[in-house]
């Protein structure tokens, strides 16, 4: 039995970037602490979820992903810990061209890549498309020291084409940070990672910003439902789920075996036909 222990987790808004990258510097070392090899953090981790509003200031919260000031320092924590991260920033590539991005930095440390969001909302209190360009990346799948692992970002979790496309390019682990709040996606959080997880055989692990960043938006704020989850590939919780109200971190144990125990349980991969699917990627 092949076991990965992974860490997600999941908190609010400090009220400043340099207390918020302290304490998940501190997520990631507790992690370790408690045998984790793996760690994702939520969503946009270092700043508030700035898409509540549409404001230029926030623009500065992004920065260079290679040689970026997150990049290299959690670099360093990943080598000392021997843990892979995965890091959720706001990425500048250039003035004025900005992604919603995922790094990932091996147990080593060694930079290994990165994925853009590429699906942007742009819906009342998440007007992202005045922040981020849609990703060009596509989806990737990194080697890494627990395995082969991809990343989904929020809003990216509505659309099982991409999903599809991890479990094809080999991922046994999807991890996919969040900052999602009460309304209409209640009951999609509940379905989406289990249904995804089955339909491709592998884990999937949701951290989600929890609590209300009032003292950043005021009446304008939204309270964000935690509730962070890993599911196995055949659709099962592993451990409970996360607070609904507080910070936490989440350790939880991944056998790997499942994942080709639901493979061979369910032969997805066999009998699917992309030769007649072609309207899904009709313009």
């Amino acid at each position: 039995m092949t076991v990965v222990r992974a860490a997600i987790s999941q908190t609010k808004w400090t009220g400043d970037e340099a207390s918020m990258i302290d304490k998940h510097e501190g997520f990631a070392r507790d992690a370790a602490s408690q045998g984790a090899q793996v760690m994702c953090f939520q969503e946009l981790f270092h700043g508030p979820y700035f898409g509540i509003t549409q404001e230029q200031k926030y623009y500065r919260f992004a920065q260079p992903a290679e040689g970026g000031p997150i990049l290299t320092r959690f670099q360093s924590v990943a080598k000392e810990l021997g843990i892979v991260m995965i890091l959720p920033i706001y990425e500048e590539e250039d003035a004025g061209v900005y992604y919603n991005t995922t790094l990932v930095v091996d147990a080593d440390g060694r930079y290994l890549g990165k994925y853009r969001k590429n699906h942007i909302p742009h819906v009342e209190k998440f007007w992202e498309k005045f922040y981020f360009r849609p990703g060009n990346l596509g989806y990737p799948v990194f080697d890494t020291a627990v395995g082969s692992i991809g990343t989904y970002i929020c809003y990216d979790r509505h659309f099982p084409e991409g999903w599809r496309e991890y479990g094809l390019r080999g991922a046994h682990m999807v991890f996919n940070p969040n900052a999602t709040k009460p309304g209409l996606s209640n009951r999609l959080w509940e379905v989406e990672g289990p249904a995804a997880a089955v339909a491709n055989g592998y884990f999937v692990l949701q951290p989600n910003r929890v609590g209300l960043e009032d003292d950043e938006y005021g009446d304008d704020a939204v309270f964000f439902y935690g509730t962070s989850q890993v599911i196995d590939p055949q659709g099962n919780l592993v451990g409970p789920l996360g607070s609904d109200e507080h910070e936490e971190l989440l350790v939880r144990d991944l056998d790997l075996d499942l994942v080709r125990t639901a493979r061979d349980n369910w032969q997805f991969y066999r009998d699917r036909r992309p030769d007649t699917y072609g309207d899904i990627v009709a313009p």
